[in-house]
């Protein structure tokens, strides 16, 4: 798949990029660059894996010029770089703007100019009707990467969207293992609220099945179980045979009591496959009578979500913990 190819990551010194840097070191790829603005995570990685095949370049994606620095060369961008947190994305709005929707322009139109093959730009269920100033970002972003997707002929431009990922950056996982090893009460924001489960190695194989088969401006997103956050912290409770007391807090800054992949509108489009669902975009022109007088019959489907998807129990849930070694 990626022989003797060059591969650039943005944003991959965290979660999403360690993990790539693991699946495929060890394969024939000829080289990883890695741009993102820490200089810290990057010396970190530089020490960890300690390759000649991982290049690292300081910069930021708000920054066109230091994208082209890292881009020459490249046939393949996996595009992570966002800014991600909820609340505070919410105090600082326009830097969501700045990073999740300019930068991503920024990346697309230079992978465009230099003729990179393939981008896969990384979504998240927050841009699926949004409610906070994070989601917003990356809503436009998705609209951004599939307007690109249509006047691009060489280089093919998808996208993939996924939920939480289980111990990533963020996650509740090692926050709650903390509060039970300090012997601390498990902090719950709401118990009913419910987030899909979804490892980072699943998050790794959605972009490559993505990378395999996307069409310009195609979406996809992987069928995945999910939990309550209720259940969670009761299970890391019986795993740690802790007697930590649950304490409820409330919910959060902006924050949804359910994660969203498909929006209802999306689902009547969608193509489902075996593990994914397949969005295509809408190429349809701006030929305004396609959109006032031909329209489309719908049919009567739910959103795709955290609450009615496939529910973990707990036997299943302390499985799914120790494969990522919390056990």
């Amino acid at each position: 798949m990626f022989q003797d190819k060059t591969l650039l990551i943005t944003g991959g010194t965290g979660s999403f990029g360690n993990a790539v840097l693991n699946k495929f070191l060890n394969s024939d790829i000829s080289e990883i660059r890695i741009l993102s603005r820490d200089e810290k995570k990057q010396h970190d990685l530089r020490i960890t894996y300690n390759n000649s095949k991982i290049k690292f370049f300081i910069g930021d994606v708000r920054d066109k010029e230091s994208i082209k620095s890292a881009i020459q060369g490249v046939d393949y961008i996996f595009h992570a770089a966002a800014l991600k947190q909820v609340p505070s994305c919410e105090f600082f709005p326009l830097e969501a703007v700045k990073t999740n929707v300019l930068g991503t322009d920024n990346v697309l139109s230079a992978a465009i100019e230099y003729n990179v093959k393939k981008v896969i730009c990384l979504s998240t269920d927050k841009a699926v009707y949004p409610i906070n100033a994070m989601g917003v970002s990356k809503a436009m972003m998705e609209k951004i990467f599939i307007a690109k997707s249509r006047t691009s002929n060489s280089t093919i431009i998808s996208g993939t969207r996924y939920g939480n990922v289980m111990a990533s950056r963020g996650s509740v996982i090692p926050y709650f293992h903390k509060q039970i090893k300090s012997g601390i009460d498990i902090t719950v924001t709401d118990p009913d609220m419910t987030r899909f489960m979804m490892t980072i190695d699943d998050a790794v194989n959605l972009v490559l099945f993505a990378f395999e088969n996307g069409k310009p401006g195609d979406i996809f997103v992987q069928k995945s179980p999910s939990t309550t956050i209720g259940d969670l912290a009761e299970t890391m409770k019986k795993i740690y045979n802790s007697s930590v007391e649950i304490k409820n807090i409330g919910i959060r800054h902006a924050e949804k009591m359910h994660e969203t992949l498909l929006s209802k509108e999306e689902r009547l489009e969608a193509l489902e496959l075996e593990n994914y669902f397949r969005v295509p975009s809408d190429n349809r022109d701006l030929n305004y009578n396609k959109y006032f007088f031909e329209g489309k019959k719908t049919k009567d489907l739910e959103e795709y979500n955290s609450f009615n998807t496939e529910r973990l129990n707990q036997k299943n849930l302390i499985s799914l913990l120790a494969n990522i070694g919390y056990k």
